[in-house]
């Protein structure tokens, strides 16, 4: 009597961004440079806001200029 076929898994699809419709994958893809961007603002913005709040440069207020 021949043994059963093992079971087979379903193929997984991948799973798409919340935001887009991209798949998030590593290396040089739309999907890391769209959050790389968007990391690249909030950091910006940060240094805006720190500005704003101490009155000087982010530079002196981080201690690498005099």
């Amino acid at each position: 009597m021949p043994s059963p076929a093992p079971p087979t898994e379903p193929e997984a699809t991948p799973t798409t961004s919340a935001t887009t419709s991209d798949v998030p994958a590593f290396g040089w893809s739309g999907y890391a440079e769209r959050v790389n961007g968007r990391f690249a603002m909030l950091g910006f913005a940060a240094v805006l806001l720190i500005e704003a709040l101490s009155r000087d440069t982010f530079l002196h207020w981080a201690g690498l200029v005099p």
